[in-house]
């Protein structure tokens, strides 16, 4: 076990603690990093109940269950006392919902950040990570708006923590969760199981960017320890067509093209153009700058370059079609045969 001393004998809360995400970077939080106490923080006591029974590890002695909403300062500001990290996981998520109800998603996505922000530095929180998505990247829809507004707010964030340099705010970007609770691969297995002879594809053409519930947690547990404040974070992770994953889920069944949906992209985009000029290549993720640094210790371009990474080129873009990993059937087949 290699235990990571940025969480180590920390009080952690996860905002949105009981969805997929959240329950499996607890589970990895506790088995392995020894935290002091995990607060589980989210809206709906019926989910925290399910997820305290579906697993003695979710009744751990060091787990407290604390209800509330991210849009609910005086509730936030409770549950933030002595809590020493924060993952930022809550939000209002389906695209076509977004559109339906933008008002909801602003107040969740848009207002609950800057409450989650003014809580972390009023109760001196030491670093928080909140979660993006590629849908920020050059959103299309509102709901990926909604979750750019939040990315920029909380790299802003580190412009007001004064002299002391903390709290200190970063985000982690990444692609679809495979097996996520409402991701198409357990619709798709559940059709087939149902005796269903095609599946239904927006677009034949389509690419994604995916990553594993382990593979997402691990990353924002390394970004704890490397983070300085203001980079948004994106692992290099690999693409596949939608077309390969049909076949890895239903070899020989068929595919009933339905049209891109409204808000949809038929490639997603991690990093483009403009934010390339101010990111950092590592090994195995880069790191997009912050344009306006307001405090020394954050994470500027001097400072990252300064850890061993490299600028990217101009005229580059991270997108699921131009991505040089890629998961083919037999790859796809294998991490879904996990599920």
């Amino acid at each position: 076990m290699n235990t990571n001393l940025a969480l180590q004998d920390k009080s952690i809360l996860v905002t949105g603690g009981t969805g997929s995400f959240g329950k499996a970077f607890i589970k990895k939080i506790l088995t392995e990093h020894n935290p002091r106490k995990v607060i589980i923080f989210s809206r709906d006591e019926l989910k925290q109940w399910e997820m305290r029974q579906s697993d003695p590890i979710y009744d751990h002695e060091n787990i407290r269950y604390f209800l509330g909403d991210v849009r609910d300062e005086d509730r936030l500001d409770r549950a933030f006392r002595d809590v020493d990290l924060v993952v930022h996981a809550a939000a209002l998520k389906q695209v076509p919902a977004a559109e339906y109800n933008p008002t909801e998603f602003i107040k969740t996505n848009i207002h609950g950040a800057m409450n989650i922000i003014d809580a972390a530095i009023d109760r001196g929180v030491e670093k928080v990570i909140a979660l993006s998505t590629d849908k920020a990247a050059n959103p299309i829809n509102l709901y990926g708006a909604t979750k750019l507004c939040s990315d920029k707010l909380f790299v802003a964030g580190n412009a007001y923590v004064g002299s002391k340099g903390n709290p200190r705010f970063s985000v982690v970007r990444y692609g679809n969760v495979l097996g996520s609770r409402g991701s198409i691969v357990p619709k798709w297995k559940s059709m087939v199981a149902d005796g269903a002879k095609e599946l239904p594809v927006t677009d034949p053409r389509m690419t994604r960017f995916w990553i594993t519930l382990e593979a997402a947690s691990q990353f924002v547990v390394d970004n704890f320890q490397r983070m300085l404040g203001g980079e948004i974070f994106v692992p290099k992770i690999p693409s596949m067509k939608i077309t390969d994953l049909v076949g890895a889920i239903a070899p020989g069944v068929g595919m009933k093209v339905t049209g891109i949906r409204p808000g949809e992209k038929l490639h997603e985009l991690m990093i483009g153009e403009d934010d390339a000029r101010h990111t950092i290549e590592f090994d195995d993720h880069y790191a997009i700058a912050p344009e306006a640094v307001h405090h020394p210790s954050m994470g500027s371009m001097a400072r990252l370059i300064a850890l061993g990474g490299k600028p990217c080129r101009d005229g580059w873009i991270y997108a699921s079609d131009n991505n040089d990993r890629w998961l083919d059937q037999d790859g796809l087949r294998k991490l879904i045969a996990h599920l």
